[in-house]
């Protein structure tokens, strides 16, 4: 998966770190009898009109936009691949989909990684679509990935991320079985739902300052945004601060380039860099934020050029995404060879649909000219 300057900044506003994953509002459970299927067009395999007694579904929603998706999509394939002959059917639902015309195109791309069934929703009549509606609502689910899977008596045995059933296998195997224990399942899912209505408790004056600091960051007014992530700064639980603190760091980072407090934006960045050296991720992320910006006037070159080499060594110079990055540094730098060396292996390694637009850069490289940073 190649990295992209927005991978990182999705840190900014670091609601997904701070909110819930599983809303409390749910009716539909494990131990429930699934809702009937109203699948819209079958863009795969052969229909599935109704569960069949004897055999074992798993239900993935999903879409076309989601990177998360497309990193399990290739997992949940493999767990298909191994029990299609013992009685699983999977059924990629595509949900929440912004163009349902986009969705063939992914699944011909994704060959022999995404080879069991694959449905659009039934929109009809509401464009949410029926599947969403009845199954990810009604379990209270608001974010994809997510599987159902539905045991051989047609009653939903397990909720959750795909990507856990590939690590779970044992589940799969009981349900085909007929020997998992549905009961002790569901009682484990209530306490989960238990368990996190007293975290989204706990976290909801935390939820606040951060959405006060994501609106004063749109407003640019950066004094208040840096005062509201301090007090969301304290108010992070103990058990949430180690796993919180690269976000808010990373937060104070942007706050401060924003600001223009240069030597206290870098001063972070260096700090923050050291500390995560083999997140390659998080390396391109900070050298982009100082060379991509154009409203930064005092753009650390030295320092953008220690953070993008760091990432590229961890990325082996295999990330079209990182040598877009360096290109753009050395350019900057008024290394204007080295630029276009890093900007045509970038355009050789990034992906069908990144091409026309790296492929831009460096004939602007060539002319001698900084192009547009996306």
């Amino acid at each position: 998966m190649k990295t992209s300057h927005k991978n990182w900044a999705v840190l900014l506003l670091a609601l997904t770190a701070v909110l819930p994953a599983l809303p409390v509002a749910a009716t539909l459970k494990v131990g429930d009898p699934a809702p009937k299927l109203q699948n819209g067009q079958w863009m795969q395999g052969d229909p599935v009109k109704e569960f069949q007694p004897g055999k074992a579904y798993i239900v993935e929603f999903w879409a076309t936009w989601c990177g998360p998706c497309r990193v399990s999509i290739p997992h949940l394939n493999g767990v298909y691949t191994k029990f299609k002959d013992k009685g699983l059917v999977v059924i990629g639902q595509d949900c929440w989909e912004d163009d349902d015309k986009l969705v063939a195109p992914f699944v011909k791309k994704m060959g022999g990684d995404m080879t069991y069934r694959v449905a659009l929703d039934d929109k009809t009549g509401d464009k949410t679509g029926k599947m969403a509606e009845t199954w990810m609502k009604a379990a209270g689910r608001n974010g994809i990935p997510c599987a159902f899977l539905i045991d051989t008596k047609g009653v939903i045995a397990w909720i959750g991320h795909p990507m856990e059933l590939d690590e779970k296998q044992d589940v799969i195997e009981q349900v085909l079985a007929g020997k998992y224990d549905l009961q002790k399942a569901a009682a484990d899912y209530d306490k989960q739902l238990q368990e996190q209505a007293a975290r989204e408790k706990e976290m909801a004056p935390l939820q606040e300052k951060m959405t006060a600091m994501a609106a004063a960051i749109k407003d640019k007014k950066w004094d208040e945004a840096l005062a509201d992530l301090a007090a969301a700064e304290k108010l992070v639980p103990e058990s949430r601060r180690e796993g919180m603190a690269l976000n808010i760091d990373v937060n104070r980072f942007k706050i401060l380039l924003g600001k223009k407090d240069y030597p206290a934006a870098y001063k972070l960045a260096a700090t923050i860099s050291d500390a995560h050296k083999s997140n390659s991720g998080l390396q391109n992320f900070l050298a982009w934020q100082i060379v991509g910006d154009k409203t930064i006037e005092k753009p650390d070159l030295e320092l953008a050029e220690l953070f993008v080499n760091r990432a590229n060594e961890v990325a082996k110079g295999k990330d079209s995404g990182i040598l877009d990055t360096q290109a753009r540094v050395l350019f900057l730098k008024g290394k204007k060879d080295e630029a276009v060396k890093a900007q045509a292996m970038a355009v050789a390694l990034c992906d069908p649909e990144r091409k026309p637009a790296l492929q831009a850069k460096l004939d602007s490289y060539k002319k001698g000219e900084l192009p547009a940073a996306d």
